[in-house]
């Protein structure tokens, strides 16, 4: 019978005892027990800590909404209150602009009289003879010429005021409008951030959300501006109704002494166009028959000229005869009967034209002698119409201001029945 042995090998690692194998196994546990005390209290402490940051965080959101809400309910109630003031500027503006706009169309209906008395004082310093006078009716037309210049200066300074007046309520009005309009684009900012919430889809980090952003100020430099706005549209609202008043009150006392004016020089002015006419109808009748006796010197001068240019073809034709029979050959180039008739014709008919052209020449003369001296009645009787004209303008601006109804009668009318109606001069007009 055979016998059998195991070797056995060991590792050549230290062993521990028994006793140090139960201690490693309670340290095990110790330890375990440990870290889940330690991560009971970590998960309890973040749990706590979870529920303190969310009410936080929520209130911190609540209290940025009310102070959003109450910014939006600031800015609205200041925009209101700058609304207001911005409707009276424009209210204001617009009232003021009307009395400026009419004051302006005062003045500037006093440039037609005052360029027509200028008008007419320059043509009767410009008269020759005995038409220079200082009569009462020039006398009254340079006082009318004053009243009118100094209404003219008086309106002008009230436009210039209510102009300067209405650009400082304009650059009030720019910055109302420009601070209405940072406001709504302030409230429709902050109601669009009102309607954020953390599961909005446009929201991300930012690069130093807490900065001051640059030109920005306080809440208190901001109210103050606020008021500031406001003071400054109420100050410039305060004496915007006494620039008004003035202007209404300047226009109706340049038309009072304008009208005072308009009496006191139309009769003269009425003597003077009568005057004028009754020269004027004078040379046109001159002037009619000058032009009959033109057009009866220019007939003359056609049918002479006409008879000229017959007798030329006549010449040419006994000319030409001449020039052809002296192509004859030999004996035949002789001086016979019919070659001296032809010489006699070609002498008479030199000699005829000749004396028709001295005629010509002694009716064209004739013609210019008329028509220079009708020339110098044009120029006398375009002076007449000038002089006339201006007095007829003088005269018809005083209707047209005082809204009589001696102006419109004759506004349709031709320009002479016109000046006959204003002259009444039906029986001076000469007929043939």
């Amino acid at each position: 019978m055979a016998f059998r042995s195991v070797v056995t090998m060991e590792k050549p690692l230290q062993h521990i005892s028994l006793t140090d194998w139960y201690a490693r196994v309670n340290q095990m546990r110790n330890v375990a027990d440990a870290r889940r005390a330690d991560a009971f209290a970590i998960r309890h402490s973040s749990r706590s800590l979870r529920n303190e940051t969310r009410i936080e965080g929520d209130w911190a959101n609540y209290e940025t909404n009310e102070a959003l809400t109450d910014r939006i309910s600031e800015l609205n109630r200041w925009r209101d209150i700058i609304s207001k003031s911005f409707e009276k500027i424009e209210r204001e503006i617009f009232m003021l602009q009307e009395e400026k706009n009419a004051t302006e169309r005062e003045l500037e209906a006093l440039a037609g009289p005052i360029s027509v008395i200028a008008e007419c004082l320059t043509i009767r310093d410009g008269r020759l003879g005995s038409e220079i006078t200082y009569d009462e009716a020039d006398t009254e037309i340079k006082n009318e010429l004053v009243v009118l210049e100094n209404n003219q200066r008086l309106l002008a300074d009230r436009c210039q005021k209510a102009w300067e007046k209405l650009n400082r309520l304009e650059e009030v009005r720019f910055k109302i409008g420009l601070e209405i309009e940072f406001k709504v684009e302030a409230v429709q900012l902050d109601n669009s951030q009102l309607a954020l919430d953390r599961n909005s889809a446009n929201i991300s980090y930012k690069p130093d959300p807490t900065r001051n952003p640059k030109n920005s100020c306080s809440y208190e430099t901001w109210l103050e501006n606020v008021k500031n706005i406001k003071l400054l549209a109420e100050n410039e609202l305060a004496d915007t109704y006494a620039i008004r008043e003035a202007l209404f009150v300047c226009r109706e006392k340049a038309r009072n002494m304008l009208q005072s004016q308009q009496e006191r020089a139309e009769h003269t002015i009425r003597k003077r166009i009568f005057e004028t006419q009754r020269a004027r109808n004078e040379l046109e009748w001159q002037q009619l028959k000058m032009k009959e006796e033109m057009e009866r010197a220019m007939c003359e001068i056609r049918t002479s000229e006409n008879a000229l240019r017959d007798k030329t073809d006549a010449l040419k034709l006994a000319e030409t005869r001449l020039e052809n029979r002296a192509q004859r050959s030999g004996m035949e180039l002789c001086m016979d009967l019919a070659h001296d008739m032809l010489c006699l014709e070609v002498e008479k008919l030199r000699e005829i034209r000749r004396r028709l052209q001295a005629k010509i020449d002694e009716s064209k003369t004739n013609f210019s002698l008329l028509e220079e001296h009708g020339k110098r009645i044009d120029v006398d009787l375009e002076n007449k119409q000038h002089s006339l004209m201006t007095d007829i303008r003088a005269l018809d601006l005083r209707m047209r201001l005082r809204g009589g109804e001696f102006g419109s009668k004759v506004a349709n009318a031709s320009q002479t029945d016109r000046n006959i109606t204003l002259t009444r001069m039906e029986n001076e007009i000469p007929k043939d």
